[in-house]
């Protein structure tokens, strides 16, 4: 029962799109009977009930009411009114039937019925009003891969035994006859049948046109009753609602946040949601004129910048095109909305406007204006390279519509911050008054211009823009203020220049913008190549850096060994005086004479002058040995590369020199005093007696001597070639190699802290450098026993001689050493040796427990080559057996306390 239901319905579907068979059923009500119809309709008939059963899917976006609609349109369009009434209350129909043996696939349906007519339409225009049957349609279609075409002689399958009788809006009849409204005439002269093809198509003429307007009336009445307000009325108010205005109908609810109908107006649902969806225009246009009017108008410049006025501006030429279609759309708006159009009225299809076309117009600018309200959102609290940064983050977009508006957005933006960066590169120039550009100015003394004066601000840099290039970008500006400002030298605007020109026509122009990252990369490399070119020439050149760095190595560094010979010998015996009874005019003039004495009497004049004596500061009790230094006065611009930091490392490297030398120097001099005084102790001795104690005790003077030589002048080789001619070498290459004032700078800071590591003054050695100085101590300290073993061995066999010499020449030496009682030659001799002997044994264990600590120390040292200096120092390995012995076998000495000097060295090892 349900499949006839089914198959009536779908039977009166076909007779409604097809009018050549939809004559022939009687009006019988219920259990009326269907006459039998032409064949074309009986075949249409079975074929699409075939595919409602088959398991066909097209390819087309299965929308039912989208489909009925145009099937609604197309017979108005062809004067079918009537037809299209009677089709919309037969889609209800079938549409409202559910349950088993209902229609699932209704779109499918709709879709072949449609495209069937649609063919016999296009087939009766080919043949210019030919009637041609539609079995070879459905044959064709069969034949690209459809359903097999049926026979041409097929009748209908089942007719059902009752015709239900459609349904007709009041005032309308149908006549009982034929089912036709009694208004509506049919034109016997219209039905021309084809004499080729007996069942074909019948060509329908025009409605008259009382059907035309009572089908009108009817549609115009549906439409009156479901609203208040016209279309026309609703689509101006939209328009206005566009332009942040409130209209008559539309108006702006605060606690919805957007404009909407009012309640009380009646109007459709689906009329109300798409009015909120085109509003939503409006909204956005009042964020955006809002941060306008805010930033430009009410707000202070120095809070928005340059480059936020930029973005400004470029909303505003957005918002212009916005206004012109504003303008257009209220131009159509005062055309009427036709109800149906017609063929005749084809010419005034595009005259007017309506909400479904609005959604078109509107499609591409809500787009554009929702990304300028995001786009004043996020960049609200931002400013300059901050702001373009957030805005190319947008850009990063795949759909090529906002890709290319941001795109064109940001060429607005970004022509401040590229102006910035062109004259910074240029000509040295930070036209930056609000404080938008990724290098910020400093104002610092002309000594601190290159370290300090210039910064860059990765805040402010946009993400456009990479951080070498932005690095390139700052240290070229730099290098032109350098130049002019430290150097007073203007040849960078002939390398600035010749840059543009090698950059291209682009870079000249001034030009640069968003997108040509390369054109930029090109101008910021060619000008920094030429401008540090020029740079590093100056500095050569003219200020003779290469110079300067080899006199701080010749005497801070100790590498004219004739002057510094000189100048120990000269400065020596005043140095070991009190440090506050010092003079440095004294010292300057004593640094004079050892420089004409020396082959540095021979050096450049400018280069003397810049050597100077420098006074530590010092405290009670200290020598003149802690205090003394020398330094190296540099001036402008070599203060960029000399600077108190730098100068403080090598007065620091000076003073660990200095002190090695002293060491060096002493134990000299010790062997000046041993040689000539050997041979009158042991003549001494013989006649005393007393030659084994004197003998033991010279040996162990002798060895100690020895040994203590052996660890300086290793260690002064170390540090004399190993580590300062290396470390001078590898800066020469370095040198030679450096391209901008800030490779200089690293080679210079790589040189001295190369020599800081290696001469065990880092950081890191801290503890063995102690060691070392304790050593050094040391080594003065046993200085002062020899001395006073041969002084004291000469007063001995001058008291034991002094029957041969005269009586006023022996009270004279009495007088030399007050306080001491004049005892016999035996007795003082002894008492002298034994307690010389035992401070000479402390001096000599305590000697090599701390050298064997160091040893031991140097092996674990992060440096490479202070492994080298533990060879040298123990190339046999001696004192690597002697320590494993004594970590062993505990020593135990007994020392007799003496009365300890005073450390030669006041301040804390290796500090200035």
């Amino acid at each position: 029962m349900e499949g006839d239901v089914v198959s009536d319905l779908v039977w009166q579907l076909a007779v409604r799109i097809f009018p050549s068979g939809g004559r022939s059923v009687e009006n019988g009500g219920h259990g009326g009977q269907k006459k039998q119809g032409d064949a074309t309709l009986q075949r249409a008939h079975q074929y699409a009930m075939r595919i409602i059963g088959s398991r066909i899917a097209p390819s087309l976006a299965n929308d039912e009411a989208a489909m009925a609609e145009a099937i609604k349109r197309q017979l108005v369009q062809e004067n079918r009114s009537a037809d299209a009434l009677s089709f919309a209350d037969l889609h209800r129909r079938i549409s409202s039937y559910s349950g088993p043996g209902s229609i699932e696939n209704r779109w499918a349906l709709l879709y072949l019925l449609r495209a069937i007519a649609e063919d016999q339409r296009r087939e009766r225009a080919e043949t210019r009003g030919t009637a041609i049957p539609y079995t070879s349609t459905l044959s064709g279609a069969a034949a690209h891969g459809g359903l097999p075409s049926f026979p041409s002689n097929t009748t209908h399958p089942k007719l059902p035994s009752f015709s239900p009788e459609p349904e007709v809006s009041p005032g309308r009849s149908y006549s009982s006859r034929n089912g036709t409204p009694q208004n509506q005439s049919w034109s016997q002269s219209s039905r021309a049948q084809s004499p080729s093809s007996p069942g074909g198509v019948l060509i329908l003429t025009k409605d008259d046109g009382n059907a035309k307007a009572a089908a009108m009336r009817e549609y115009l009445e549906i439409v009156q009753s479901e609203s208040d307000i016209s279309e026309m009325a609703i689509v101006r108010d939209v328009l206005y609602a566009c332009q942040g205005i409130d209209g008559r109908y539309v108006k702006f609810n605060k606690d919805a946040d957007g404009y909407m109908i009012d309640e009380s107006i009646k109007v459709p649902k689906s009329t109300r949601t798409l009015v909120r969806r085109l509003c939503e225009v409006g909204w956005l246009y009042l964020r955006v004129k809002n941060h306008i009017s805010e930033s430009l108008e009410n707000g202070p410049l120095e809070a928005i910048g340059t480059v936020g006025q930029a973005f400004c501006a470029a909303l505003q030429e957005e918002l212009a095109d916005y206004y012109r279609l504003m303008a257009v759309l209220e131009g159509q708006a005062h055309h009427s909305i036709p109800l149906m159009v017609g063929a005749d009225s084809a010419n005034s299809v595009g005259n007017y406007l309506s909400l479904r076309r609005l959604v078109v117009w509107l499609g591409e600018p809500l787009v554009r204006m929702r990304l300028m309200a995001v786009l004043v959102d996020d960049c609200k609290t931002l400013r300059g390279g901050a702001m373009a940064g957030a805005i190319h983050m947008h850009a990063q977009h795949g759909d090529p519509l906002v890709r290319a508006f941001l795109r064109r957005l940001l060429r607005q933006v970004c022509s401040p911050l590229f102006e910035m960066v062109r004259r910074w590169v240029l000509e040295g120039e930070i036209d930056d008054y609000y404080g938008e550009f990724f290098v910020s100015a400093q104002s610092v003394k002309a000594e601190a211009l290159w370290r300090e004066g210039y910064q860059l601000q990765t805040a402010m840099l946009p993400s456009f823009i990479p951080e070498p290039l932005a690095q390139r970008i700052l240290r070229t500006g730099k290098s032109i203020n350098f130049l002019r400002v430290c150097c007073s030298d203007q040849g960078w605007a002939q390398a600035a220049s010749e840059a543009v020109a090698a950059a291209g026509a682009s870079a000249s122009g001034g030009i640069l913008g968003y997108g040509e990252i390369e054109v930029l990369e090109a101008l910021v490399a060619e000008a920094a190549g030429r401008i540090d070119k020029h740079l590093i020439q100056i500095m050569y050149k003219r200020y003779r850096f290469p110079e300067h760095c080899l006199a701080i190595k010749r005497y801070l560094l100790l590498g004219q060994g004739d002057f510094i010979q000189c100048l120990m010998d000269l400065v020596g015996p005043e140095l070991a005086q009190p440090a506050n009874t010092l003079s440095s005019f004294k010292l300057s003039g004593t640094l004079e004479s050892a420089v004409r004495a020396s082959n540095a009497q021979y050096d450049d004049g400018d280069v003397l002058d810049r050597l100077r004596v420098r006074m530590m500061p010092h405290n009670d009790g200290d020598r003149g040995w802690d205090v003394f230094s020398l330094e190296y006065a540099a001036k402008e611009p070599l203060t960029t590369l000399f600077t108190e930091e730098v100068m403080g490392k090598y007065l620091k490297v000076f003073n660990f020199l200095w002190r090695l030398k002293r060491v060096e120097h002493a134990l000299c001099a010790t062997w000046q005093t041993m040689k000539p005084n050997c041979m009158i102790a042991r003549l001494w001795s013989n006649k005393e007696g007393g030659q084994s104690q004197l003998t033991a005790v010279l040996k162990r003077c002798q060895t100690l001597r020895n040994e203590m030589n052996h660890f300086v002048t290793n260690l002064q080789y170390y540090i004399m070639f190993e580590v300062l001619e290396y470390s001078w070498s590898n800066f020469l290459e370095e040198m030679e190699e450096a391209h901008d004032l800030d490779e200089l700078i690293a080679a210079h800071d790589k040189y001295l802290g190369s020599i800081l590591e290696k001469a065990l003054l880092g950081e890191r050695s801290q503890l063995l450098c102690k060691t070392l100085f304790s050593l050094f101590d040391l080594i003065l300290r046993f200085r002062g026993l020899a001395d006073r073993l041969y002084e004291n061995a000469r007063e001995v066999q001058t008291r034991g001689d002094s029957s041969l010499r005269s009586k006023g020449r022996s009270d004279s030496l009495t007088k030399s050493r007050p306080g001491q009682r004049k005892l016999s030659t035996a007795q003082l001799s002894g008492d002298f040796l034994g307690t010389l002997g035992e401070e000479m044994d402390g001096v000599a264990v305590e000697y090599s427990s701390l050298l064997e600590g160091f040893i031991a120390q140097l092996p674990v040292q992060q440096h490479v080559d202070l492994k080298f200096l533990s060879f040298r120092l123990d190339f046999s390995e001696f004192y690597t057996r002697q320590h494993m012995g004594m970590s062993t076998t505990p020593i135990r000495l007994h020392r007799t306390p003496i009365k300890m000097q005073k450390p030669s060295f006041g301040a804390e090892p290796g500090l200035v």
